[in-house]
Protein backbone atom coordinates (compact mmCIF):
# COMPACT_ATOMS: atom_id res chain seq x y z
CA UNK A 1 0.00 0.00 0.00
CA UNK A 2 1.19 3.46 -1.49
CA UNK A 3 2.07 5.52 1.96
CA UNK A 4 1.45 9.73 1.27
CA UNK A 5 4.00 11.81 1.30
CA UNK A 6 2.15 14.67 3.22
CA UNK A 7 -1.43 13.62 5.03
CA UNK A 8 -3.64 16.53 4.44
CA UNK A 9 -6.79 13.97 4.73
CA UNK A 10 -6.42 12.74 8.21
CA UNK A 11 -5.64 16.25 9.23
CA UNK A 12 -8.84 17.38 7.33
CA UNK A 13 -10.61 14.55 8.96
CA UNK A 14 -9.50 15.47 12.55
CA UNK A 15 -10.47 19.31 12.39
CA UNK A 16 -13.56 18.54 9.50
CA UNK A 17 -16.28 20.44 12.00
CA UNK A 18 -14.32 23.58 12.26
CA UNK A 19 -12.91 23.69 8.84
CA UNK A 20 -16.96 23.80 7.72
CA UNK A 21 -17.95 26.03 10.38
CA UNK A 22 -14.81 28.69 8.92
CA UNK A 23 -16.03 28.13 5.75
CA UNK A 24 -19.95 28.61 6.41
CA UNK A 25 -19.18 32.01 8.09
CA UNK A 26 -17.56 33.20 5.76
CA UNK A 27 -20.44 32.95 2.69
CA UNK A 28 -22.52 33.52 5.24
CA UNK A 29 -21.09 36.89 5.61
CA UNK A 30 -20.08 37.48 2.14
CA UNK A 31 -17.07 39.09 2.44
CA UNK A 32 -14.29 37.28 0.63
CA UNK A 33 -11.86 39.76 0.44
CA UNK A 34 -10.53 41.74 3.42
CA UNK A 35 -13.25 40.27 5.43
CA UNK A 36 -13.33 40.12 9.33
CA UNK A 37 -11.27 36.71 9.56
CA UNK A 38 -8.21 38.22 8.02
CA UNK A 39 -7.70 40.49 10.90
CA UNK A 40 -8.75 38.04 13.08
CA UNK A 41 -6.04 35.97 12.01
CA UNK A 42 -3.04 38.71 11.67
CA UNK A 43 -4.03 39.49 15.70
CA UNK A 44 -3.71 35.15 16.22
CA UNK A 45 -0.89 35.05 14.24
CA UNK A 46 1.66 37.53 15.66
CA UNK A 47 0.70 36.99 18.98
CA UNK A 48 1.55 33.52 18.35
CA UNK A 49 5.02 34.24 16.40
CA UNK A 50 5.64 37.17 19.47
CA UNK A 51 5.61 39.94 17.28
CA UNK A 52 3.83 43.29 16.73
CA UNK A 53 2.70 43.00 13.57
CA UNK A 54 1.47 40.29 11.37
CA UNK A 55 0.34 41.57 7.68
CA UNK A 56 -1.93 38.93 5.62
CA UNK A 57 -0.65 38.73 1.90
CA UNK A 58 -1.53 36.33 -1.16
CA UNK A 59 1.76 33.91 -0.94
CA UNK A 60 4.63 33.26 0.76
CA UNK A 61 6.26 35.16 -2.13
CA UNK A 62 4.01 38.11 -2.01
CA UNK A 63 5.20 38.14 1.51
CA UNK A 64 8.94 38.14 0.74
CA UNK A 65 8.20 40.64 -1.99
CA UNK A 66 6.21 43.19 0.03
CA UNK A 67 8.91 43.43 2.16
CA UNK A 68 11.81 44.40 -0.20
CA UNK A 69 9.31 46.87 -1.51
CA UNK A 70 8.44 48.18 2.02
CA UNK A 71 12.24 48.34 2.62
CA UNK A 72 12.61 50.44 -0.44
CA UNK A 73 15.13 47.91 -2.11
CA UNK A 74 15.12 48.35 -5.32
CA UNK A 75 17.77 48.74 -8.44
CA UNK A 76 21.42 49.20 -7.95
CA UNK A 77 20.85 47.26 -4.57
CA UNK A 78 22.22 43.90 -3.37
CA UNK A 79 20.36 41.19 -0.95
CA UNK A 80 22.25 38.04 0.08
CA UNK A 81 20.97 34.91 -0.49
CA UNK A 82 21.66 31.18 0.32
CA UNK A 83 22.14 29.25 -3.54
CA UNK A 84 20.54 26.62 -2.00
CA UNK A 85 16.85 26.87 -1.73
CA UNK A 86 13.11 27.58 -3.79
CA UNK A 87 13.73 29.94 -6.52
CA UNK A 88 11.38 32.21 -5.05
CA UNK A 89 13.55 33.57 -2.67
CA UNK A 90 15.91 35.08 -5.64
CA UNK A 91 13.04 35.68 -8.07
CA UNK A 92 11.84 38.41 -5.56
CA UNK A 93 15.14 40.13 -5.48
CA UNK A 94 14.79 40.23 -9.27
CA UNK A 95 11.60 41.61 -9.59
CA UNK A 96 11.84 44.22 -6.93
CA UNK A 97 14.87 45.20 -9.44
CA UNK A 98 17.44 44.09 -6.94
CA UNK A 99 20.51 41.78 -7.48
CA UNK A 100 20.60 38.57 -5.58
CA UNK A 101 24.14 37.83 -4.08
CA UNK A 102 24.09 34.01 -3.97
CA UNK A 103 26.16 32.24 -0.69
CA UNK A 104 27.22 28.74 -0.09
CA UNK A 105 25.08 26.65 2.58
CA UNK A 106 26.25 24.78 5.54
CA UNK A 107 25.85 20.90 4.59
CA UNK A 108 25.00 19.79 7.60
CA UNK A 109 22.02 21.68 7.97
CA UNK A 110 21.60 22.56 4.20
CA UNK A 111 20.92 26.66 6.00
CA UNK A 112 22.96 29.39 4.88
CA UNK A 113 26.41 29.57 6.26
CA UNK A 114 26.93 32.29 8.23
CA UNK A 115 30.57 32.80 7.45
CA UNK A 116 30.09 33.01 3.83
CA UNK A 117 27.87 36.53 4.41
CA UNK A 118 30.17 38.84 5.21
CA UNK A 119 32.88 38.09 2.52
CA UNK A 120 29.42 39.04 0.07
CA UNK A 121 28.85 42.15 1.43
CA UNK A 122 29.83 45.14 -0.48
CA UNK A 123 28.63 48.94 -0.37
CA UNK A 124 25.06 48.13 -2.74
CA UNK A 125 23.97 45.34 0.01
CA UNK A 126 20.53 46.38 1.48
CA UNK A 127 19.77 43.41 3.28
CA UNK A 128 20.36 39.30 3.81
CA UNK A 129 18.05 37.00 3.29
CA UNK A 130 17.88 33.68 4.98
CA UNK A 131 16.19 30.80 4.96
CA UNK A 132 14.90 28.25 7.50
CA UNK A 133 14.96 25.47 5.54
CA UNK A 134 12.98 22.63 5.86
CA UNK A 135 11.51 23.71 9.02
CA UNK A 136 14.97 25.02 11.18
CA UNK A 137 15.58 28.73 11.83
CA UNK A 138 19.38 29.37 10.36
CA UNK A 139 21.87 30.62 12.60
CA UNK A 140 20.39 33.56 13.19
CA UNK A 141 22.14 35.06 16.07
CA UNK A 142 25.30 35.39 14.00
CA UNK A 143 22.76 37.09 10.85
CA UNK A 144 22.12 39.34 12.94
CA UNK A 145 25.65 39.95 13.93
CA UNK A 146 26.65 40.86 10.80
CA UNK A 147 23.74 42.49 9.64
CA UNK A 148 24.45 45.09 12.68
CA UNK A 149 28.01 45.81 11.88
CA UNK A 150 26.81 46.61 8.63
CA UNK A 151 23.95 48.19 8.77
CA UNK A 152 21.30 45.83 6.62
CA UNK A 153 17.75 44.02 7.27
CA UNK A 154 17.43 40.30 7.56
CA UNK A 155 14.28 39.19 5.80
CA UNK A 156 13.65 35.79 7.14
CA UNK A 157 11.77 33.52 4.36
CA UNK A 158 10.52 31.29 7.27
CA UNK A 159 8.04 29.93 4.43
CA UNK A 160 9.04 25.96 5.73
CA UNK A 161 9.59 27.00 9.54
CA UNK A 162 6.40 28.69 11.34
CA UNK A 163 6.11 27.07 14.48
CA UNK A 164 10.12 26.51 15.06
CA UNK A 165 11.93 28.54 17.63
CA UNK A 166 15.40 29.64 18.23
CA UNK A 167 15.96 30.14 21.85
CA UNK A 168 13.44 31.63 23.09
CA UNK A 169 10.96 33.03 19.98
CA UNK A 170 9.31 32.18 17.30
CA UNK A 171 10.72 31.84 13.72
CA UNK A 172 9.21 35.05 11.97
CA UNK A 173 9.88 36.97 15.23
CA UNK A 174 14.05 36.51 15.04
CA UNK A 175 14.33 39.38 12.41
CA UNK A 176 14.00 42.76 10.84
CA UNK A 177 10.80 40.96 8.62
CA UNK A 178 9.45 37.38 8.95
CA UNK A 179 7.93 35.67 6.53
CA UNK A 180 6.09 32.54 6.23
CA UNK A 181 3.72 30.62 3.48
CA UNK A 182 0.73 29.21 3.77
CA UNK A 183 1.01 27.05 1.30
CA UNK A 184 -0.91 24.03 1.65
CA UNK A 185 1.86 21.52 2.49
CA UNK A 186 3.16 23.69 4.63
CA UNK A 187 3.42 23.29 8.53
CA UNK A 188 0.76 25.66 9.03
CA UNK A 189 -1.61 26.12 6.07
CA UNK A 190 -4.77 27.42 3.92
CA UNK A 191 -6.40 25.36 1.23
CA UNK A 192 -4.70 27.65 -1.71
CA UNK A 193 -2.04 30.23 -1.65
CA UNK A 194 -1.86 32.31 0.97
CA UNK A 195 0.92 33.99 2.93
CA UNK A 196 1.96 36.86 5.86
CA UNK A 197 4.81 38.69 7.06
CA UNK A 198 5.96 39.59 10.15
CA UNK A 199 7.79 42.72 12.38
CA UNK A 200 7.87 44.71 15.20
CA UNK A 201 8.55 48.00 13.15
CA UNK A 202 5.36 49.88 12.58
CA UNK A 203 6.50 51.84 9.40
CA UNK A 204 7.38 48.77 8.21
CA UNK A 205 4.07 47.05 8.71
CA UNK A 206 2.08 50.18 7.28
CA UNK A 207 3.92 50.25 4.28
CA UNK A 208 3.01 46.44 4.21
CA UNK A 209 -0.11 46.97 4.63
CA UNK A 210 -1.01 49.87 1.69
CA UNK A 211 1.86 47.45 -1.00
CA UNK A 212 -0.82 44.83 -0.65
CA UNK A 213 -3.44 47.10 -1.89
CA UNK A 214 -1.85 48.31 -4.67
CA UNK A 215 -0.30 51.26 -2.68
CA UNK A 216 -3.28 52.74 -1.16
CA UNK A 217 -3.55 54.25 2.52
CA UNK A 218 -7.24 55.30 1.99
CA UNK A 219 -9.87 53.92 -1.13
CA UNK A 220 -8.18 55.06 -4.81
CA UNK A 221 -5.97 57.33 -3.10
CA UNK A 222 -2.14 55.29 -4.10
CA UNK A 223 0.39 56.86 -1.80
CA UNK A 224 3.19 54.23 -3.33
CA UNK A 225 3.88 51.55 -5.97
CA UNK A 226 2.13 48.33 -4.53
CA UNK A 227 0.68 45.01 -5.90
CA UNK A 228 -2.49 42.72 -5.69
CA UNK A 229 -1.58 41.28 -2.47
CA UNK A 230 -4.27 40.18 -0.36
CA UNK A 231 -5.24 36.96 1.16
CA UNK A 232 -8.58 36.13 0.48
CA UNK A 233 -10.88 35.74 3.89
CA UNK A 234 -12.03 31.84 3.03
CA UNK A 235 -8.16 31.18 3.58
CA UNK A 236 -7.65 32.96 6.62
CA UNK A 237 -10.68 31.55 7.58
CA UNK A 238 -9.25 27.71 7.11
CA UNK A 239 -5.76 28.76 8.25
CA UNK A 240 -7.68 29.83 11.79
CA UNK A 241 -9.59 26.49 12.51
CA UNK A 242 -6.08 25.04 11.38
CA UNK A 243 -4.69 26.96 14.08
CA UNK A 244 -6.23 25.27 16.97
CA UNK A 245 -4.46 22.02 16.22
CA UNK A 246 -1.54 23.77 15.89
CA UNK A 247 0.46 23.48 18.72
CA UNK A 248 -0.19 19.60 18.89
CA UNK A 249 0.88 19.54 15.66
CA UNK A 250 4.03 21.06 16.32
CA UNK A 251 4.48 18.65 18.88
CA UNK A 252 4.26 15.33 16.95
CA UNK A 253 6.43 16.92 14.20
CA UNK A 254 9.02 17.81 16.55
CA UNK A 255 8.48 13.98 18.25
CA UNK A 256 8.43 12.02 14.86
CA UNK A 257 10.84 14.21 13.51
CA UNK A 258 13.67 13.04 16.44
CA UNK A 259 12.44 9.56 16.07
CA UNK A 260 13.52 9.52 12.72
CA UNK A 261 16.65 10.81 13.86
CA UNK A 262 17.30 7.99 16.51
CA UNK A 263 16.32 5.65 13.69
CA UNK A 264 18.47 6.55 10.72
CA UNK A 265 21.79 7.45 12.97
CA UNK A 266 21.44 3.88 14.21
CA UNK A 267 21.20 2.74 10.52
CA UNK A 268 23.97 5.35 9.69
CA UNK A 269 21.81 6.68 7.04
CA UNK A 270 23.01 10.71 6.54
CA UNK A 271 20.46 13.64 7.78
CA UNK A 272 19.95 17.11 7.87
CA UNK A 273 21.17 17.41 11.25
CA UNK A 274 19.05 19.74 13.88
CA UNK A 275 21.17 22.10 15.80
CA UNK A 276 20.68 22.24 19.99
CA UNK A 277 19.66 25.55 20.21
CA UNK A 278 16.83 25.83 18.25
CA UNK A 279 14.02 23.25 16.96
CA UNK A 280 12.38 22.28 13.52
CA UNK A 281 9.26 21.93 12.81
CA UNK A 282 10.16 19.69 9.70
CA UNK A 283 8.29 20.42 6.99
CA UNK A 284 10.29 18.31 5.44
CA UNK A 285 12.07 15.58 6.41
CA UNK A 286 15.20 14.85 4.41
CA UNK A 287 18.46 12.66 4.35
CA UNK A 288 21.61 12.58 1.82
CA UNK A 289 22.06 9.95 0.01
CA UNK A 290 24.53 8.55 -3.13
CA UNK A 291 22.70 7.42 -6.33
CA UNK A 292 19.54 9.48 -5.53
CA UNK A 293 17.58 8.56 -8.44
CA UNK A 294 18.13 4.66 -7.55
CA UNK A 295 17.19 5.34 -4.20
CA UNK A 296 14.02 7.11 -5.02
CA UNK A 297 12.77 4.35 -7.51
CA UNK A 298 13.45 1.56 -5.10
CA UNK A 299 11.33 3.41 -2.61
CA UNK A 300 8.53 4.13 -4.93
CA UNK A 301 8.38 0.55 -6.03
CA UNK A 302 7.99 -0.25 -2.34
CA UNK A 303 5.03 2.55 -2.20
CA UNK A 304 6.51 5.56 -0.21
CA UNK A 305 6.93 8.55 -2.45
CA UNK A 306 9.79 11.13 -2.14
CA UNK A 307 10.62 14.53 -3.30
CA UNK A 308 13.72 16.57 -3.97
CA UNK A 309 13.65 20.38 -2.49
CA UNK A 310 15.50 21.01 -4.45
CA UNK A 311 17.73 19.36 -7.81
CA UNK A 312 19.81 22.72 -8.50
CA UNK A 313 20.89 25.32 -6.56
CA UNK A 314 19.89 29.20 -7.76
CA UNK A 315 23.67 29.32 -9.20
CA UNK A 316 22.71 26.48 -12.03
CA UNK A 317 18.90 27.64 -13.02
CA UNK A 318 18.79 29.13 -16.14
CA UNK A 319 16.95 32.47 -15.33
CA UNK A 320 19.33 33.50 -12.76
CA UNK A 321 22.60 32.75 -14.43
CA UNK A 322 22.97 36.32 -15.76
CA UNK A 323 20.79 38.04 -12.99
CA UNK A 324 23.13 36.85 -10.07
CA UNK A 325 26.27 37.21 -8.47
CA UNK A 326 28.23 33.57 -7.03
CA UNK A 327 31.25 32.34 -7.21
CA UNK A 328 31.93 28.38 -5.96
CA UNK A 329 29.39 26.79 -3.86
CA UNK A 330 30.19 23.60 -3.13
CA UNK A 331 28.02 22.62 -0.53
CA UNK A 332 25.10 23.85 -2.27
CA UNK A 333 25.95 21.80 -5.60
CA UNK A 334 26.65 18.92 -3.18
CA UNK A 335 23.51 19.06 -1.24
CA UNK A 336 21.25 19.60 -4.24
CA UNK A 337 22.19 16.17 -5.87
CA UNK A 338 21.98 14.79 -2.65
CA UNK A 339 18.87 15.59 -0.49
CA UNK A 340 15.85 12.95 -0.81
CA UNK A 341 12.87 14.00 1.41
CA UNK A 342 10.79 11.74 2.84
CA UNK A 343 6.96 11.29 4.29
CA UNK A 344 6.65 13.46 6.72
CA UNK A 345 2.93 14.89 8.63
CA UNK A 346 1.62 15.06 12.31
CA UNK A 347 -0.32 12.06 11.81
CA UNK A 348 2.59 9.88 10.77
CA UNK A 349 2.52 6.46 12.89
CA UNK A 350 5.39 4.08 13.91
CA UNK A 351 4.56 1.38 12.15
CA UNK A 352 4.89 3.39 9.21
CA UNK A 353 7.48 5.67 9.92
CA UNK A 354 9.60 2.36 10.86
CA UNK A 355 8.57 0.86 7.19
CA UNK A 356 10.24 4.01 5.63
CA UNK A 357 13.24 3.53 7.53
CA UNK A 358 13.32 -0.11 6.49
CA UNK A 359 12.94 0.22 3.66
CA UNK A 360 15.16 2.98 3.10
CA UNK A 361 18.05 0.91 4.73
CA UNK A 362 16.94 -1.49 2.03
CA UNK A 363 17.31 0.88 -0.70
CA UNK A 364 20.63 2.40 0.26
CA UNK A 365 22.48 -0.71 1.02
CA UNK A 366 21.84 -2.47 -2.22
CA UNK A 367 24.07 0.14 -3.92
Amino acid sequence: MSIPFIDLKAQYRALEKDIAAAIGGVLEHGQFIMGPEVAEMEQALAAFAGTAHCVAVASGTEALLISLMALGIGPGDEVIVPAFTFAATAEVVVLAGATPVLVDIELDSCNIDPSAIEPAVTERTRAIMPVSLYGQPADMSEISAIASRHGLAVIEDAAQSFGASYGNRRSCALSTIGCTSFFPSKPLACYGDGGALFTDDDDIAQASREIRVHGQSARYHHTRIGVGGRMDTLQCAIVLAKLKRFEWEIERRIAIGTRYNQLFDERRIRRVVQSPDRTSVFAQYTILVEQRERVADALLAAGIPTAVHYPAPISAQPAYRDLSIFGELPSADLASRQVLSLPMHADLDEATQDRIVDEVVRAVSAG
